[in-house]
């Protein structure tokens, strides 16, 4: 398959790897690069020296294209980009933050550059910026998610609407249905974050996969607005914030009940009472642990069949 996504990104399918916090390592997204999609070492959860060293990792397992998905509000920001810049990172995703920030300085060092977004205001912000490519994430989506709860398939057609960028797609998508059907909508590839959580090359811990695959429908809900959204799975860590909101806490006893670190011990440690769960809404389709390429073969024999049952239609 060849359109503007694939051609930007020099991959085989236009299927991206979200860049996510605890669970996306060099293991995931050199898996998935080497498997013909972009794979994507997520930035965000990493001290520097941590994501040098990752990007070395990536590199020795792969010869082809990956990415590195940047968090803007992240505290060592400038120290992440001197490290992506220093070791030629072909692609970086941004996200959380003013795309005009970095764009212009990582496209004058030759690296692609892609901003995700979750409206229309911003979408335009990331086009003046001058980004390559946009990435609109619907709030079915996992973990930190936009506040207006747009969904996917209302999203992808209203930015189509205003913009003529290579589009990629998020939230909500695991299969070549769901992928045929953002597409149809104008999106040139999606990026799929909960379905590769549920891989094996996933750094996410067990307990994290076992409860994604325990998960049902209404399972997940999207929360803490005031700080900054997140779709999560629904725990005791949750039922205190629940509770939080019922007894009229400010915002600052929201931070406090957060605390630090609150992701890693759920995602990346197993915590499942206490932890933070960030999952997609569609982790109650997902019933199996596979590997990348395992995933990708799926998807995209998913599609074509798909696709072929509607051309006889």
């Amino acid at each position: 398959m060849e359109n503007r996504v694939t051609d930007l990104f020099k991959i085989k399918y236009p299927i991206i790897q979200a860049g996510m916090v605890w669970c996306s390592g060099w293991e995931l997204a050199s898996a998935v690069s080497n498997s013909g999609g972009l794979g994507i070492i997520g930035s965000g959860s990493m001290y520097p020296e941590v994501l040098k060293n990752q990007i070395e990792k990536c590199k020795k397992a792969t010869n082809k294209n990956f990415a590195v998905n940047v968090p803007l509000f992240y505290p060592d920001l400038d120290k992440h980009m001197e490290i992506i810049i220093n070791n030629k990172v072909p692609i970086v995703f941004t996200s959380a933050g003013n795309p005009n920030l970095w764009t212009k300085k990582l496209k004058q060092e030759g690296i692609v550059v892609v901003h995700v977004i979750s409206n229309v205001k911003f979408a335009l912000k990331a086009k003046d910026a001058g980004v390559d490519a946009i990435v609109a994430e619907g709030f079915e989506a996992g973990g930190h998610n936009g506040i207006e709860e747009l969904t996917t398939f209302c999203l992808i057609p209203l930015i189509k609407k205003h913009i003529d960028l290579p589009l990629i797609a998020a939230g909500g998508i695991g299969s070549g249905k769901t992928m045929l059907a953002a597409m149809s909508l104008g999106a040139e590839g999606v990026q799929i974050g909960s379905r590769f959580v549920l891989s094996k090359e996933s750094s996410a811990h067990i307990n994290f996969k076992n409860a994604i695959i325990d998960s049902k429908a209404g399972d997940t809900i999207l929360t803490l607005k005031e700080l900054t959204p997140v779709r999560m799975l629904k725990n005791a860590f949750y039922k205190k914030v629940e509770d939080a909101y019922l007894k009229n806490k400010s915002t600052e006893q929201l931070r406090e009940l957060l605390g630090r670190g609150r992701a890693k011990k759920g995602m990346f440690e197993g915590d499942l009472e206490y932890g933070e769960l960030e999952i997609g809404q569609i982790s109650a389709y997902l019933n199996k642990i596979h590997s990348a390429k395992d995933i990708i073969e799926d998807i995209m024999k998913d599609f074509y069949l798909t696709r072929k049952k509607i051309n006889e239609l």
